[in-house]
Parts: structure tokens; C-alpha cells; sequence
């Protein structure tokens, strides 16, 4: 595709540029220095040309270098004196008088200051300081510049200005534009520090990804998968710098973009002492100390350069220096074995299967499973064994669609020939990708009493114990799966897979049956055995301590607990990153920011790659329900009913457990569509079926979503729930249910208060606007109108979500509740016998409540009716 470049304007700077030409306050003009790529040029030509002046550029290079005024040579023509003094005087004569009539300032721009001939750098700083032109010029960071040019601003005749490098919202801004669709955040990550921000290389970046087809869109969100890729001709730009070193220091270099970081003992034993100080000296190579001396490329790109220089043969002989160089040191540490096993895979030294199999566990538990996979693939190529199956198979689980390849290799070995470990082993692999993975939960059973049949060693039955209270929870076994884990957690000398899964099925759990401030424990004792188990596993299995914590009103640590996981996240793993995005997104959706939820929610599913395929719907299917859920709140119904269409699609036993809170996001968008009496119904029919699992923190939730909807009967069972569920929300929701039965603004007016004050912001608002409505029942205006100024606030902090209680607040009408409902849906374009339908009454009746409600507004028909309510709710 080819892509348009639009330029950037940076107001700050291009304002202190434009005062600088205009006025002589601060000297005659600005001289602009920044590194190469950086955007100096385009800046001071887009100043330049904002000024109705008359304007003339000369650049520097080198060819002109030696020649006496040599880039003046087209303003000025040719002279015949051989005297410095008459030559300048002759220029600077022939230049003024070239000069436009009608201006009375010379605007000079000159690109590359640094490379002017000594007579022109001479000529310029003559011009500056007879205040006969006003100047605008680049320099190059780094470079010698002519002693008259630096002068210029060391003597405050003109400003020097340091342009740095985009930072990485402009660099955002500016890649989004081209492509003309949201960037992944990820991939914006690994963009901007690959360029540095700088803005040459941040389009030559790009436009080399999506012409080698690693940055592409998915479900809409630009996604960059592998290596930055750069285009040939930035790659012939960056070749100047390196064709300049000698070829001891490029050896140097070549070493290090095969394995970056290197310690710089191996970097000085392979390429020598004086090669390396060399390159630091060129500013090619930076010394990092993180416990022991690393060396990085000084900017990435200088990396990728130098590997388009190494043919395969010599990357292998490379490679096989390298290893041998690092194996003669202790490997110590995941990382020392990862990129020793990495290495020897593409060298001319022979497989160590052991370490390929040690260095795939690693891979996997530090959640780059696409690097565990090769590494397991290489190790089972050389043995044929169990264990290395079971590594790539576990590797597989995570990649979408490769789960079922996995299931395929876990199938070929029998648990007659596998010992009670490996059997275990080949049972929570099986079972893991067959339910979370695939979503053949039968199949994922039979596993698991073959497991409970044939294990009978103690600390691995704790394992398949354990992993079973996983698999109860998604099945909406709640209260059986808390039990399972709580008897595993409860013995001594525990293996950590049995702790994480526990932890897992067990928090999720204790989350959902209003027990979440038993969580906690459970969250802390999953945190000290992450190291040891899957690194993708602790991503989903923490969505029940952020949701412990959001259902409990401890929503500042729910926002300081996921922000953790998404730092642990942003490595460069997309599965990681897109999993901890829910997280975040979670507690977004409890404090009202919709807007931030929608686009990361957006990012995490495409992140996640599950697009119309049924994979991984168990890890993502949370996302879809806050999706919806965030779409409604913000009145985008089209959207909303699109994503709960797809995560209908996606239901299931494996996901069984999230069908509350999916009838929640069904009632949020019946709300957004003005159908107030469906919403009620599907919120409490999202309760009576978490009360049928024992979700007891669901089932509250869901009543309090009627409420706010104005059911008017949840008042008494949201007093039972308070007194079974753990935090204050319950208490509050309670006291907002039997203030809205008895219309008692007082007391909808002190919950909302009390609710806004823990940080449930959206909840505030609709208490705020209910107790508006109460207070203007009972004809206490003043009080009506500061409890609707109150709403109205909440709404702006809430991205301005819209509600039942918000509309009607905002917008009051002398209309009941019913027929300001027929209403609304007669404005949304619905026929009298599709608001029977959807409403359980006769078209007479629905025809009736029009009948009264144009008596009401002065309508004079239906028509009217219709735009009276449209306008009235805008």
C-alpha cells in the first residue's frame, strides 16, 4: 500500500521559531540542531513559509565545503576578487539587492550550517550581526560546527533551539494518520523505540513493515508481529555511517547484533579491546551496567544495518564463536541459558537437546511461548522424547489455533507408557488446551478421571485436584471449586503448578461468591510460585484477585495491581500484554472510563487474535462482556450488539461461569436502546442465575444494575447479599434499592455520596440522578438541582455514559415510567407491534400510553412525538 506522509506540525517550537524570524527581541533568527532524521529541515521550511517575507535557502554539503562561498554561489554569482574582504563585500552587496521590493527584512535559510565553507559561515555571521537578514538554520548534533555559526548563538544573536526526537504520543499521532486506523500499543511501543522517535525513522520503519507484511490489521488495530523491518533506503542512509568504521570495529559490531546485550568481557576477548573502545568512541555502542557490564547499540537501527551484512555462513560461524565463548563461562540464570540455547540453534555447533529443553521451560515461564516453541520443537527433534513434547505442546496452548497441534502430539503417547509425573504432566496439558484452548470440555473430563483414576502419589493428586477446581469454576461450580481449593491449599510441601491453579480457580471463585477479601491471600501465595509455572497462566488466573478487588470497592488497588501486571506485560509478547490489558480494562469499566476500556478492550481482542475462531475464547471471553459492556454505557449500540453477538458465539461450558455478567452487558445495552423494562428483566435475570451458582457478588451486582435501571423491588435481597458479601458496595447497593422504593431523595442522595467516595463513579451518578428525580417528586427543586448537578459532573468524569436514571434527570418530562419508555422506542423508529413485542403488551396498550404521552408533551401526533423526544434526550 502506499502511504502518505502528512507533516507534524509542533506548535511550541514552530511558535518560538515564527517570533524569532518576525521580531528582534531575541536576535535575528533561531539555529535548529538536532540529530539526523529528527525533522530540523521540515520544521524550519514549515516556520519559514508561514511568514509572507521573502525567503531564500542555501544548504551545506560536502562537495561545496572547499569552495569560498560556495552554497551562496546561485544567490550571489561569480566574482573576480581575490581580496576575502572584497569577495564578502561583493556577496553581501549582490545578496541585499536581490532582495524582493516591498520587505523589508531578507528571510536566509540555510540546511546543514555545519558543513558551510569558512567565507560563507563568515558572510552569514556578518549579515546576523548588522541585523540585515533574519536567519533560520539546522545543525547537525554532534558535529564541528564553523566557529562564526556557533557564535551566532553563544553571542545571543540568534536562539538555538534543540529539536528532540518525537516522543511516543506525536510518533503515535503520526503513524495512525498514515495508516488511517488505531495502532496497537505494543506494537506502538516497540515502533517508537526502535526509531528513538526519530521522524525519519519512524516512517522508513513503518512504511518496511507493512511492505514485508509484519505490520498489518487485525479486527481493525494495526498489529506489528516480528522484527522491525526498514526500507532499503534508509538502510542505504544508515550503510554511510557504517561503511565509515574500519572493519575490526564492524567485526565488533557483528557479534553484537547477534546477541544483544553481550557482556563486555566476550565482546572484548572475541573482537579485541581497541575495536571495542572504538566503537563507543564512534557513539555506535553504549555501556550499560546491570550487575555486570553489557554493551547495546547505541540506537537499534545501527543493529538491524549491520545484520543485513551477515550472510548465513558467517551468521553460523558467528554464532559458533559465540557460544563457544559463553559456554566457558557459568550459565547462571534463565536468561544466560535462553540466549546460549537460541544461539547454538542457527550456529555450526552441534544440538544440546538438554539445553534446549531447559531453555524452552524458561521461554515459557517468562511467556514467550513463540521462542519456547522452537526451542522445545529443536530438543524433540533430537530425542523424541516425552518431556519435550510436553514443552512444545505447552508452548502451543497460548498460540490461538496451534492448541489442537498440541493435542495432537499430547495424544500420540499413551498413559500406559508414561510414569505417574509424566502422567500428570500429560494430563494438565491435555486438559488445558482441550478446555481453555479448543472448549471440548467433555473431552477435557475424560483426562481428568483418567488422572483421578491412575494418580495416587499425594503431591501429584494435589495436582490434578488442582487443576480440577479450575475446570469447576469456568463450569459455573463456584462454590465446589473454592472447596477443592481450599483442601489443596491446605496441605504442607505443595508443588507450585498445583498452588497456581488452585489459586487460580480458588480466587476467581471467592471472588464471584462475595468472598473476596479472602483473596487476597490466595494472590500473594500465586505471586510467589509465578516463576516456576506457565508466565501466560498468571495473567488470566489474576482476573479473580482484580475482580475481588473492584467487587470490594478497593478500586485505587485494583488499579495499582493491574497496572503491575501490564508493566510485566510489555515486554514485546502480545499474548501477555493483550491478557493484562483485560485486567486494566476491568478496573477502567468499575470507575466509569469507558472510552480508555473500549480502546484497549479493542486492542486486547485483536492482541489476542481470536477474530472468528473459537480458540482461546476461555483466556479472552472476559474481554467481550466488558466490551459490550463499555460500547452500551456510551450509547454505541450498533457496536455493543455486534461484540454480543460474537461473544455469544463463543459461549460454552469453558465459559459458563461469565454468563451473569454477559446477561449484564445484554441489560446495559437494552438500557442504551431506551428499552428500560427489558433491561430490568435481563439484569434480574442475570441475577436469579448467579444465585443459582452461588455468585452471590454476581447476584448483588446484577440487583444493583436493576436499581439503577428503577426496579424498585431489589431492595430486600441486596440487604441479604450485604450481610454475606464482602466491602462496602453491597451496603450501598442495598441502601440505594430501599431509598428508591420509598422515593426517599434524602437517603438515594447519601448513597450516592458514599458511593462516589470509594470510587464507583458510575454508580454515584445514578444514584445522584435518582435522587434528583426524588427530590423533584416531592417538590424539593433546590435539592433537585444540585443532586442533578451532581450527576451531571459524575457524567463528564464518566466519559458521559448514559442511563436510564441520567436521561431522565437530565431531561425531566411529565411522563410515567412506561410511557416515557414507548416513547423512547418510538423515537428509536419502532413500530407500535414491535414495542408490543418487545414489551408483553397489547398494540391497544402500547397505543394508549402514545395516546397520553402526546396529551402530555403537546404532540400532535406520533411524528411529533417522536422528534420531541429525540430532541428532549440529545
Amino acid at each position: 500500500m502506499g502511504l502518505s506522509w502528512p507533516l507534524i506540525r509542533r506548535e511550541i517550537e514552530l511558535d518560538s521559531i515564527t517570533k524569532s524570524l518576525t521580531t528582534r527581541t531575541n536576535g535575528c533568527g533561531v539555529v535548529l540542531t538536532g540529530a539526523p532524521g529528527v525533522g530540523k529541515t521540515t520544521l524550519a521550511r514549515m516556520a519559514a513559509d508561514s511568514i509572507a517575507g521573502d525567503v531564500r535557502w542555501v544548504a551545506g554539503t560536502e562537495s561545496a565545503r572547499g569552495i569560498p562561498l560556495g552554497v551562496f554561489a546561485h544567490l550571489v554569482g561569480a566574482s573576480t576578487s581575490r581580496d576575502p574582504v572584497a569577495f564578502l563585500s561583493a556577496a553581501r552587496q549582490a545578496l541585499l539587492e536581490s532582495t524582493s521590493t516591498g520587505h523589508t527584512d531578507l528571510i536566509l535559510g540555510v540546511d546543514d550550517a555545519h558543513l558551510l565553507d569558512q567565507l560563507s559561515a563568515t558572510l552569514l555571521h556578518q549579515l546576523v550581526l548588522d541585523h540585515a537578514v533574519h536567519i533560520v538554520a539546522t545543525v547537525r548534533s554532534g558535529e564541528t560546527v564553523p566557529d562564526a555559526i556557533t557564535a551566532l548563538w553563544k553571542d545571543g544573536h540568534v536562539l538555538r533551539m534543540e529539536l528532540s526526537p518525537f516522543t511516543r504520543e506525536q510518533s503515535i499521532k503520526l503513524i495512525e494518520s498514515v495508516l488511517g486506523g488505531p495502532l496497537e500499543g505494543l506494537s506502538a511501543n516497540m515502533i517508537w523505540q526502535a526509531s528513538g522517535g526519530n521522524a525519519l525513522f519512524v516512517r522508513h520503519l513503518v512504511e518496511g513493515a507493512v511492505e514485508a507484511g509484519t505490520l498489518r490489521p487485525s479486527r481493525g488495530v494495526w498489529q506489528l508481529r516480528g522484527r522491525a523491518t526498514i526500507t532499503s533506503e534508509l538502510a542505504s542512509l544508515l550503510e554511510d555511517r557504517i561503511a565509515q568504521i574500519p572493519q575490526e570495529v564492524l567485526a565488533a559490531l557483528q557479534f553484537l547484533t547477534l546477541c544483544e546485550p553481550l557482556d563486555l568481557d566476550v565482546l572484548n576477548a572475541l573482537a579485541g579491546d581497541e575495536a571495542v573502545e572504538e566503537a563507543e568512541r564512534r557513539d555506535l555502542i553504549t555501556i550499560v551496567d546491570h550487575h555486570q557490564l553489557n554493551v547495546r547499540f547505541t540506537h537499534p537501527l545501527f543493529g538491524e544495518v549491520v545484520r543485513r551484512r551477515v550472510g548465513r555462513a558467517a551468521g553460523r560461524r558467528l554464532r559458533g564463536k559465540l557460544v563457544e565463548a559463553l559456554s566457558q563461562r557459568s550459565i547462571v540464570g534463565p536468561t544466560n541459558r535462553i540466549r546460549l540455547a537460541e544461539l547454538t540453534l542457527d550456529s555450526d555447533r552441534p544440538i544440546d537437546a538438554s539445553l534446549m529443553a531447559s531453555a524452552a521451560e524458561d521461554s515459557i515461564g517468562m511467556s514467550d511461548v513463540q521462542l519456547g516453541e522452537k526451542l522445545a520443537r529443536a530438543a524433540l527433534d533430537e530425542t523424541g522424547g516425552f518431556e519435550e513434547a510436553d514443552l512444545l505442546a505447552r508452548s502451543l496452548l497460548w498460540q490461538g489455533g496451534r492448541a489442537r497441534e498440541g493435542e495432537e502430539i499430547l495424544k500420540s503417547f499413551s498413559p500406559e507408557d508414561l510414569d505417574q509425573r509424566q502422567l500428570v504432566r500429560w494430563g494438565i496439558s491435555r486438559i488445558a488446551n482441550l478446555f481453555w484452548a479448543i472448549g471440548q470440555t467433555d473431552d477435557a473430563n475424560r483426562v481428568l478421571t483418567i488422572l483421578q483414576d491412575r494418580v495416587s502419589h499425594p503431591s501429584l493428586v494435589l495436582c490434578v485436584n488442582a487443576i480440577g477446581c479450575a475446570c469447576a469454576v469456568f463450569e459455573n461450580r463456584p462454590r465446589e471449586s473454592a472447596l477443592a481449593a481450599q483442601a489443596v491449599l491446605a496441605e504442607d510441601h505443595i508443588p507450585p503448578g498445583a498452588v497456581e491453579w488452585a489459586c487460580f480457580g480458588g480466587g476467581l471463585s471467592l471472588a464471584l461468591m462475595g468472598r473476596g477479601y479472602s483473596v487476597e491471600e490466595l494472590a500473594a501465595r500465586s505471586a510467589a510460585v509465578a516463576n516456576h509455572v506457565d508466565g501466560l497462566l498468571r495473567y488470566p488466573a489474576a482476573l479473580g484477585e482484580i475482580l475481588a478487588l473492584t467487587l470490594t470497592g478497593n478500586f485505587d488497588t485494583a488499579e495499582r495491581h493491574a497496572a503491575t501486571y501490564l508493566r510485566l506485560a510489555s515486554n514485546g509478547n502480545y499474548l501477555a500484554w493483550g491478557l493484562a490489558n483485560i485486567l486494566v480494562a476491568t478496573v477502567e469499566i468499575a470507575r466509569g472510563r469507558y472510552i480508555n476500556a473500549a480502546g484497549r478492550l479493542e486492542q486486547a481482542i485483536a492482541a489476542l487474535n481470536v477474530g472468528d475462531s473459537a480458540d482461546a475464547s476461555s483466556w479472552s471471553f472476559p474481554a467481550y462482556v466488558s466490551l459490550s459492556h463499555a460500547y452500551a454505557a456510551l450509547g454505541r449500540t450498533h457496536e455493543a450488539q455486534g461484540i454480543i453477538d460474537q461473544a455469544i458465539a463463543r459461549t460454552g461450558p469453558q465459559v459458563a461461569v461469565f454468563a451473569p455478567q454477559l446477561q449484564m452487558s445484554r441489560a446495559w445495552l437494552a438500557a442504551a436502546k431506551g428499552e428500560t423494562s427489558a433491561a430490568v428483566e435481563l439484569a434480574r435475570s442475570a441475577a436469579r442465575s448467579a444465585a443459582a451458582a452461588g455468585q452471590l457478588a454476581i447476584e448483588a451486582a446484577s440487583l444493583h444494575l436493576a436499581t439503577r435501571f428503577n426496579d424498585q423491588t431489589t431492595g430486600p435481597r441486596l440487604t441479604e447479599l450485604a450481610a454475606q458479601c464482602d466491602g462496602p458496595v453491597v451496603s450501598l447497593a442495598s441502601l440505594q434499592g430501599c431509598a428508591l422504593a420509598r422515593g426517599d431523595g434524602g437517603e438515594l442522595h447519601r448513597s450516592a455520596k458514599e458511593l462516589e467516595a470509594i470510587g464507583a463513579i458510575p454508580d454515584a451518578a445514578d444514584a445522584y440522578a435518582q435522587a434528583a428525580i426524588a427530590y423533584m417528586a416531592s417538590g424539593d427543586r433546590r435539592r433537585s438541582l444540585e443532586a442533578s448537578a451532581a450527576a451531571s459532573t459524575l457524567v463528564t468524569k464518566c466519559d458521559h455514559m448514559s442511563s436510564p436514571a441520567l436521561r431522565e434527570a437530565a431531561h425531566p418530562l411529565p411522563l410515567t415510567s412506561r410511557e416515557r419508555e414507548v416513547a423512547s422506542m418510538v423515537a428509536a423508529g419502532l413500530s407500535n407491534r414491535e414495542i408490543s413485542e418487545r414489551l408483553f403488551l397489547s398494540v391497544r396498550t402500547v397505543e394508549g400510553h402514545i395516546y397520553h404521552a402526546c396529551i402530555k408533551l403537546n404532540a400532535c401526533d406520533r411524528s411529533a412525538l417522536s422528534e420531541m423526544m429525540r430532541t428532549t434526550t440529545k
